[in-house]
């Protein structure tokens, strides 16, 4: 008795063995290529790497600066890497002209695009912009719906003064006083001139005036989405969980992103702008649920502003499913 006893624990021990000197499967090394240069938006994806958010779903995540959501987009669509977060409105007008990329998750379903200056200057509502300079950039994304803002806002082209220049052009006529106001988004532009000049500013959210415009998400290329389903799922449960855990943490999460890239900025800037992004991540509709999942009635109005205001083909309102996908979001807290 004693004997079979022994044996069979022998054998068991046996068959043990090889398992227990197997190595970890190796993670899969993913690129995830941001819009810009890093500033507080980002921060969930640092903090998720650093706290090994996405170590834990198998995933060794290196994050690429880009340079303008239409570059990462590119890459995406090029298969040049396997994730991309970008502005989705500028993924939908690449996806309309052929791009093979949808987007798996709607971060910012609330729309950051702001037009904004010196709080010292005292222009807190649309009325005050009358007789005031404002910069733009021509043909960006924020220029495109300026005129939906000053249509619901009651404004005229002749109650004030454009000056156009580049990205940079227009954050230094704010930062020189050569303009009062420039187009921009509530948690990048806002911090850069506060970094500049240590000034506070204020914002008049587009948002707030009933623009109801997506903005950024996880960008991936449709074969992804077939050929490796399983990788998708893990990442954007890995995302959802670190924009959750982020935004109980949002000193730690600027800190991620020194941590990860020293020169990423200031701490302070970069917790205020991640501060700032949190609101933008849920609508009424989607109060009570987790990140990414963005409303179809949402969706559906972002493709028919686009439509109307963005330059973008009519045959995109036949469709507004086309661009979107919710099957790989984590349906409940902690899976």
């Amino acid at each position: 008795m004693q004997r079979r006893t022994f044996l069979k624990a022998a054998a068991a021990a046996a068959i043990a063995a090889p398992l227990m000197t197997m190595p970890a499967q190796a993670a899969d090394k993913v690129v995830l290529m941001i819009n810009w240069y890093v500033y507080g938006e980002h921060a969930p994806f640092y903090y998720g790497k650093e706290k090994g958010i996405f170590a834990a779903e198998g995933i060794d995540l290196e994050i690429q600066e880009g340079r303008g959501s239409a570059v990462t987009v590119q890459a995406v669509a090029a298969k040049t890497v396997p994730f991309g977060y970008a502005d989705v409105p500028t993924m939908i007008r690449a996806a309309v002209k052929g791009a093979p990329v949808v987007t798996a998750g709607v971060a910012l379903q609330k729309n950051p695009m702001s037009v904004m200056g010196f709080a010292e200057k005292n222009i807190r509502k649309p009325e005050d912009i009358k007789g005031k300079t404002v910069a733009t950039t021509p043909g960006d994304s924020m220029s495109q719906i300026w005129p939906l803002f000053l249509k619901k806002t009651g404004l005229k082209e002749s109650d004030f003064r454009i000056v156009s220049g580049d990205a940079q052009t227009k954050l230094n006529a704010v930062i020189n006083n050569q303009a009062d106001l420039l187009l921009g988004y509530v948690m990048d532009q806002s911090m850069k001139i506060k970094d500049a000049t240590g000034k506070a500013t204020h914002a008049i959210m587009f948002a707030d005036y009933g623009i109801n415009l997506i903005s950024s998400g996880v960008i991936v290329h449709k074969d992804t989405l077939k050929d490796n389903a399983d990788l998708v799922r893990r990442f954007m449960s890995a995302a959802t969980k670190s924009i959750e855990a982020a935004e109980k943490d949002p000193s730690g999460a600027a800190d991620a992103i020194l941590k990860i890239n020293p020169k990423g900025g200031k701490k302070d800037t970069l917790q205020q702008g991640f501060e700032l992004t949190i609101p933008l991540y849920r609508t009424d509709e989607t109060k009570s649920l987790r990140p990414f999942n963005v409303s179809d009635a949402n969706m559906k109005d972002s493709v028919a502003l686009l439509v109307e205001y963005g330059g973008v083909d009519a045959s995109a309102n036949n469709d507004p499913k086309a661009f979107y996908t919710k099957d790989f979001l984590p349906k409940h807290a902690g899976h």
